[in-house]
């Protein structure tokens, strides 16, 4: 029987869930802190945000809507961590998706049956060929994928605003491009009519979902799952058991591209209909590096993670409405991926207080 404790103990030592939700807790508390220091209660602080989150229907639409790219891109850096590999190029990647869903849905006028998988199938092959040629340029010449991808994020970002401002794209005296047609659209009008006209209710988050489900199958139940793991785990022991080391990276960071690319073209479809110049990075691609870490880069995790992010980046605009300072929310979130990065000293700590007690309560 004490055996069967001392395991219970030690999975609950090792249980990643348990430390990423108290990582959660104690990045609230260190975001209490910096409230009581900027001389604003906590208490009512919280309460703002939380009713900002699930006070009305449409409060919940949008939080729904803000997760779903923090959704695909945190599932992009996941799959890319799984595998072994650091995509820090999500933002670019993101970009390419949203300029190539921009131009399909606005360059062609098809039936929406097949102008919706056409924009979304050619947005993730624009994030591919973009989060790809990065994993070219690490298989074939040792290229560090954070520089590759970095660099790449730039190339994206003003290539976007120069396809806005100089080519068919452009709107006359505008900031944004044309608009797309309608036949791309994945709002959801009916149910708009409840929430809100200005809630941009999209079928984004069945999207999103239904590729997680398909990457947690891909990397857990296939060959090509179990090779790219393998090449995750152990670079050499990989290619020594046979496995196409060069051939892994590539498709990694292809499959990585893909997925961070539809999220471009669902921000696309669903909410804003077209792109605009960009004075800066959007943040996507790297808000979903705290989202990978949250959920331990579990594809499943990254759902409720992506939720849990979206929630605090809309409900924590709310907090202004009572006078404090809606900045606290990145404090938050910063001390979360703090926390979570330290997860092995909080494991390290709860050994060690699990020892104490235990050597106390025998004496």
């Amino acid at each position: 029987m004490s055996s069967d404790v001392k395991k219970k103990k030690i999975s609950l030592a090792d249980n990643a869930v348990l430390f990423s939700l108290i990582s959660i807790v104690l990045g609230l508390i260190v975001g209490a802190i910096a409230l009581v220091l900027a001389g604003e209660d906590p208490i009512v602080a919280y309460s703002a945000m939380i009713e900002g989150i699930f006070g009305k229907p449409k409060f919940i639409a949008w939080t729904i809507i803000r997760s779903t790219p923090l959704i695909l891109t945190g599932l992009s850096i996941a799959f890319a961590f799984k595998t072994g590999l650091f995509n820090i190029g999500a933002e670019g990647q993101f970009i390419v998706g949203a300029l190539v869903a921009t131009m399909v849905g606005a360059g062609v006028d098809l039936p929406a049956i097949i102008h919706i998988p056409l924009t979304l199938l050619a947005a993730g092959l624009g994030g591919a060929i973009w989060g790809g040629f990065a994993g070219w340029l690490k298989s074939k010449f040792g290229i560090n994928e954070v520089i590759a991808t970095i660099m790449l994020n730039w190339i994206a970002f003003y290539l976007s605003n120069f396809m806005i401002k100089s080519t068919w794209l452009a709107r006359p005296n505008s900031e944004a491009s044309v608009s797309i047609n309608e036949s791309a659209s994945i709002g959801i009008d009916w149910l708009t009519g409840l929430v809100g006209p200005a809630t941009k209710v999209n079928w984004g988050i069945i999207i999103s979902i239904v590729l997680v489900l398909i990457i947690a199958f891909v990397l857990f139940k296939t060959t090509l799952g179990f090779e790219l793991r393998g090449v995750g785990y152990n670079r050499f022991g990989a290619e020594y058991g046979g496995i196409n080391v060069s051939s892994s990276i590539l498709k990694s960071m292809a499959i990585a591209g893909l997925l961070a690319g539809i999220a471009g073209a669902i921000q696309v479809m669903g909410v804003s209909n077209n792109i605009t110049i960009l004075a800066a990075q959007e943040g996507y691609g790297f808000d979903g590096i705290a989202v990978a870490l949250i959920a331990n880069s579990n594809p499943i995790g990254v759902i409720f993670s992506g939720l849990l992010f979206g929630a605090f980046k809309y409900g924590g605009t709310k907090m202004q409405a009572v006078g404090a300072p809606s900045e606290v929310v990145n404090i938050v979130i910063g001390s979360i991926v703090y926390f979570i990065a330290l997860s092995s000293v909080l494991r390290m700590l709860y050994v060690k207080m699990r020892d104490k007690k235990k050597k106390g309560g025998k004496a």
